[in-house]
Formats: structure tokens, C-alpha cells, sequence
């Protein structure tokens, strides 16, 4: 914690030891944002935020703050979940706006096994050295954050199948870790570190999927606004229709989404309403985790399907597609790279 206190740079104020803002759990370092009003006074704009049960850093803007404050435990963690991805994803310190908050709050809970492989991760990333044991607290807050558990009980349900798995053992005793012991210690075993190397070498995609419309009127805004954004960012767009290949285009579909760092669903349509398509892939790719960018022509935002309506969607028409370009590069780096 005092490395913490010595180095930090981004409040407007010093530093001071309090509680997570989001989860209220104690040992956190809290530094406010301050606007400058007049030469003696300031206006609270947020607060940065490091906290182990929010599994790092995070800002908390003020006017999102009474919103985090109804959250039920479990959209805390989905929340948590969410600043965990924009860190890995080069954020140092995520912001938390009303916008964000909505996005994070309302995605999928995390499935069993990706709770699993999270909290694997991260006891590797605890490890001194290769075959070294990580102590396992029930008071420790960090395997909470990163696997999405709002209990011990889940954090141990969670050891016992990444021992069950073969990817972990815990050392000094050959049964299963019971609920009712706080300490446990784990051992990442060789199996537990090639499933770590196959599920970084799936982050490790440089390929954007592109969900849309193929129609010719939307060969402005890809041409000109989508693939340029994409590609800026360091990405290579996949758009289905402009790839040649054998077989049913819906297990390519879907192959490819898989195959993808992140899709980007404009969800724009003519006369004949919703794109059906395009939800599902956009859904699709929702379910297994990874990111969506929500983009659609502006004068179709009002009639957008309920589904997706709440999430923020990047608007453009014909005569702002460079803005729109530059708007959508900025949302890749920032939430992608």
C-alpha cells in the first residue's frame, strides 16, 4: 500500500487510506478529483481509486456515484469484472461513468469456467517462481475480484475445479478444500500453465469482426469510417461478404468471431427493419466475452431494437463519417488496446 501512496500521480489531491468506493472493503487508497473553481475553492468531480477487491485502480466519476451505491452485490461484480478487462486491455485506471456503469452492470455473468480460468490467471500472476505456493485467504479480497465471487464459498467451489481440472494443486492435504476454512495454498501445476498459454494466445487475436448491413449504402461508412478506424488501431478487419471460402458461411460465421479480439456491430438497416444477423453475431460474440462496439447510422438510433438500445452506440451519417472514423479509432485504443 505504500508503494501505492509513494507513486501515485493522477488525483488532484493527496492521497488518503479509506474504503473501495464500490465495495466498501477496508485497506484502499482513495484520492479525489478536484475542479478548480476559484483561487480557494475546488468542485468534487470523482474520485481515483486503488482497490485489491475492485482488482485495481479505478476512477469513479461523482455523478455515477449514487448510482454504484444501489448496486446489488452481483452487479458489483460484473462491474468488477468489467475494470479487470479494461486494465488488461492497456486502461491503467478505468473511469466509471454513468454510460460505463450501464454497460458493465447489465453484461452476462461470467460463466463457471471462465470464473475458474480468471482465478487461475491470477494465482499464476501471484507466484514468485515456477512450482511456488500462493496463500489463499478468505480476507484477502483479490481472488474475489477475479472471479467474479461475492463469497468465499464461490472462491472455494472455484479451487476445487481448478483442481478437479488438473491445473492446480493445493498443497498439504489431498481432499478438497472445505468452505468453512479461510486459508488454502495453490499450486499452478504444469497442465494449469498450458491452459493459461491457450487462453492468452485467444487475447493475443489482431482481427476485428464486423458485423452489418451489406448493402451498398453502407460502403461509405465501411470504407471510409469502419475498416480505416480498425485498421489505425492496429487491428485487420473481417467482414464476412468480402472473404472468399468453401463451406456454410454460418460456421465460418461463427469461427471467426471466435477467432476475434473484439466485433464491431453497426446496427443500421433499411425499409425491412432490424438486422437479425447482426444481433445474433453481436450476441454471439457477447457470450463468449469479447468486447462489442456498438455503431449505427444516427437517424436509426429512435427505432433501434430494445436489446441493445440502452448500450452507447457511436453515430454517424454521410457527412460525418471522418468524425465518425476518428470516434470509433479512439474507442478501439481505449477500450481494446
Amino acid at each position: 500500500m505504500k508503494d501505492y501512496l509513494e507513486t501515485w500521480s493522477r488525483p488532484s489531491r493527496p492521497p488518503f487510506k479509506g474504503t473501495c468506493l464500490i465495495w466498501g472493503w477496508p485497506e484502499s487508497v482513495i484520492g479525489p478529483l478536484n475542479k478548480p473553481t476559484g483561487p480557494n475553492s475546488y468542485e468534487l468531480k470523482g474520485h481515483q481509486v486503488y482497490s485489491l477487491r475492485a482488482g485495481g485502480h479505478y476512477v469513479l466519476w461523482q455523478r455515477a456515484k449514487p448510482l454504484v451505491d444501489e448496486l446489488s452485490e452481483q452487479q458489483k461484480a460484473r462491474l468488477t469484472t468489467w475494470l479487470i478487462e479494461q486494465r488488461e486491455q492497456g486502461d491503467h485506471s478505468p473511469e466509471i461513468s454513468r454510460e460505463s456503469l450501464n454497460y458493465a452492470i447489465h453484461r452476462p455473468n461470467l460463466q463457471v469456467h471462465e470464473r475458474a480460468e480468471r482465478l487461475l490467471k491470477h494465482i499464476a500472476g501471484l507466484s514468485n517462481s515456477i512450482g511456488a505456493g500462493v496463500d489463499i485467504r478468505q480476507d484477502t479480497p483479490s481472488p474475489y475480484a477475479w472471479s467474479e465471487s461475492t463469497r468465499w464459498e464461490e472462491v472455494v467451489y472455484l479451487l476445487n475445479y481448478l483442481r478437479d481440472s488438473g491445473w492446480l494443486d493445493h498443497t498439504g492435504s489431498n481432499n478438497r478444500i472445505l468452505a468453512n476454512v479461510g486459508l488454502t495454498q495453490g499450486v499452478v501445476t504444469v497442465d494449469g500453465f498450458n491452459q493459461i498459454a491457450v487462453l492468452v494466445s485467444a487475447v493475443d487475436s489482431t482481427q476485428a469482426f464486423v458485423a452489418m448491413w451489406f448493402n451498398s449504402e453502407m460502403d461509405q461508412v465501411y470504407d471510409q469510417g469502419i475498416r480505416p478506424a480498425v485498421e489505425s488501431a492496429g487491428f485487420r478487419p473481417f467482414r464476412a461478404d468480402r472473404e472468399h471460402f468453401l463451406g456454410k458461411i454460418d460456421d465460418r460465421v461463427i469461427a471467426e468471431i471466435r477467432r476475434s479480439r473484439f466485433l464491431i456491430a453497426d446496427m443500421t438497416h433499411g425499409e425491412k427493419g432490424a438486422r437479425g444477423s447482426v444481433y445474433f453475431e453481436a450476441g454471439f460474440a457477447y457470450g463468449l466475452n469479447l468486447p462489442v462496439i456498438y455503431t449505427c447510422r444516427k437517424d436509426i438510433l429512435e427505432i433501434l431494437h430494445f436489446d441493445t438500445r440502452q448500450y452507447p452506440h457511436l453515430d454517424w451519417t454521410n457527412d460525418t463519417i471522418e468524425t465518425f472514423r476518428q470516434n470509433l479509432e479512439d474507442k478501439i485504443r481505449a477500450t481494446i488496446v
